[in-house]
């Protein structure tokens, strides 16, 4: 992976999620970087708070020219625009929530910002479509592959190929 080269996790559970992660993909291209692959879009359980609507998920990695702060803010700015409201209670209905997983093999502890994404291991709705376009790149932490993190992955919820 190329210095520069980042893999982003894309989610929505509100409002017309298909149409939001298309508008994600669209932004994501014109203000961060250039989309080089793209997962399938799963259809998966919510984590955290099941109490809400089914996900539809995606990652992508792109080539960007930004920095981690840099890339942070128009990721905020563009799930603002696609009606994200943050606030204080996690794991809420979103129209669309965008995490960095991976900024090349960096390793940072910034406000607002861990790389890498310090729970992603624990996850398979990042783990399959990540896996899918990137099984063999090494978590710089765990020092293990995508692929052996989903194998080893313990989380029971429901990830499906639509």
């Amino acid at each position: 992976m190329t210095e520069g080269s980042v893999f982003l996790s894309l989610g929505s559970n509100s409002g017309n999620r298909a149409d939001l992660l298309k508008a994600a993909r669209a932004e994501i291209a014109r203000q961060a970087g250039v989309i080089l692959k793209e997962s399938g879009i799963y259809e998966t359980e919510p984590w955290g708070n099941t109490d809400q609507p089914l996900f539809l998920n995606q990652v992508l990695q792109i080539s960007t020219a930004l920095d981690e702060t840099e890339l942070l803010d128009k990721i905020l700015s563009i799930e603002k625009k696609l009606g994200r409201e943050r606030g204080r209670v996690r794991w809420l209905e979103r129209t669309m929530d965008i995490d960095i997983l991976f900024y090349a093999s960096r390793i940072s502890h910034l406000p607002g910002l861990m790389l890498p994404h310090p729970e992603l291991q624990k996850r398979r709705f990042i783990l399959v479509p990540l896996a899918e376009i990137a099984g063999t790149f090494k978590h710089p932490v765990l020092n293990k592959s995508i692929s052996e993190l989903l194998m080893e992955c313990d989380d029971p919820l429901t990830v499906s190929r639509i």
